[in-house]
């Protein structure tokens, strides 16, 4: 079962996926309606495989699903599809996992962290303006520019916690 997130944590409540999903593709409309952007027929059907569950898709996986559609994608054209929404901040890349993930918060772009759990693989944006200062304050004290981060904090999602403590 995909395991949904939230912007605090993974999140194992149910809820309507198919809102979830069409959410994104709203909000992806109208940031590309806002900034002048072209989101194709492709970039949008990546997108919405990405945001299809919650966990982070590699590249070969959403050209599969596409080939299995419409047969006729090759790789530079997922990876065209990928750079266009990373660049527009609709998704993020899980670095650790060389995969891509929908982005479900409300940031100014670069500066993504998550919580991802080592067992089931789930992904989880989170926002902490906290951490944000901590990291810049960090920088400026040891003189160090920083052009891009990403934060990613393994562990265990609270399902997998507590089906390996009762297990």
């Amino acid at each position: 079962m995909p395991h949904p997130t939230s912007n605090v944590a993974l999140s194992h409540t149910r809820h309507d996926h198919q809102a979830c999903i069409a959410d994104a593709l709203t909000r992806a409309d109208a940031l590309c309606r806002e900034r002048g952007l072209r989101l194709t027929e492709i970039r949008r059907r990546v997108l919405e495989l990405i945001w299809a569950n919650h966990q982070p898709t590699k590249a070969y996986d959403l050209l599969a699903q596409i080939n299995a559609e419409r047969g006729n994608a090759a790789p530079p054209t997922i990876y065209r599809a990928l750079d266009f929404l990373l660049e527009a901040g609709l998704i993020h890349k899980i670095e650790s996992q060389n995969a891509f993930i929908g982005c479900a918060v409300d940031h100014d772009r670069g500066q993504p962290k998550f919580f991802i759990c080592r067992v089931c693989g789930g992904a989880a944006e989170i926002q902490s303006n906290e951490i944000d200062r901590a990291i810049d304050r960090e920088a400026r004290r040891a003189g160090f520019v920083i052009d891009h981060q990403t934060l990613e904090v393994d562990g265990l999602c609270a399902l997998c916690a507590d089906q390996s403590e009762a297990g």
